[in-house]
């Protein structure tokens, strides 16, 4: 995780980025830090990734790399203005004991656009990373990718539109992906909790999950129940400073998977 000390608004289409609201930088770090905290009081370990000046987009943790069983596949981003983020994420992990940290070729935005799950490795396509980026996750991984089409420009990274649950069960909002993913989806996740356009514009799905607790924007409140329901407990919490960036809980967020 990485703290928001150089936050800033950039201008985008979702209602959430709104230029003529500026952020609290005070208030978006205290919730920054009750986010980390809360992850600690579940019993997680969380590492700070320091910010770096005029990289302002790095608290969006989640967008540097995609790690699984303890290799390291950085990112590759599509705008210039986050660029010299990919460098310093495959660094920390360099330093930090992860041997094999692969610099791509293809343009990945790490865990936006890549959810993992007990099967598959779910891929997203339409509005940053790649399709060729899917073959190269394929290979370096060696887990079969399912690639899948976004077309609402809210939902711009699949972490806008996903969450993975456990294992193979999954969280998503349909009208987000083509009728051909929506069929995919359907197919591979027959038992998928569906969310709600109220709780997907709330970035309900920017969440996370470590098997029982669900860490999650608190204005998705449709989701409480039938998390419940499924045997996970909601954790709800406010990050409504960083929403104005265009991010949440899983996008200030990067899991570290290591080698089982």
């Amino acid at each position: 995780m990485c703290p928001p000390a150089h936050f800033r608004v950039t201008y985008s289409i979702n209602p959430w980025m709104d230029p003529d609201k500026p952020v609290d930088i005070p208030l978006a770090l205290a919730q920054w830090e009750e986010l980390r905290d809360r992850y600690r009081s579940l019993g997680h370990t969380v590492e700070e990734l320091e910010p770096v000046e005029g990289l302002p987009d790095m608290v969006y943790a989640a967008n540097g790399a995609t790690v699984v069983d303890g290799r390291v596949l950085g990112a590759r981003f599509a705008h210039r203005e986050r660029a010299g983020e990919a460098a310093v994420h495959r660094a920390w992990y360099r330093a930090n004991g992860f041997a094999d940290v692969h610099e791509p070729e293809h343009i990945n935005e790490g865990e936006g656009d890549f959810a993992v799950t007990g099967s598959w490795l779910l891929a997203g396509r339409g509005f940053r990373s790649s399709p060729l980026s899917h073959g190269e996750v394929q290979e370096f991984f060696g887990r079969p990718v399912i690639g899948l089409d976004l077309i609402d420009p809210r939902y711009y990274h699949l972490d806008t539109a996903l969450c993975v649950l456990g294992g193979d069960e999954v969280m998503y909002y349909p009208p987000a992906f083509s009728p051909g993913s929506r069929a995919v989806l359907a197919r591979l996740f027959p038992e998928a909790l569906i969310a709600s356009e109220a709780d997907a514009e709330a970035l309900g799905l920017n969440a996370v999950s470590d098997g029982y607790h669900v860490m999650l924007p608190q204005a998705a409140v449709g989701l409480f129940e039938p998390l419940r329901e499924r045997g996970y407990e909601p954790v709800p919490i406010d990050l409504t400073e960083l929403l104005k960036g265009g991010g949440s809980v899983k996008c200030v967020t990067a899991e570290l998977r290591p080698a089982a």
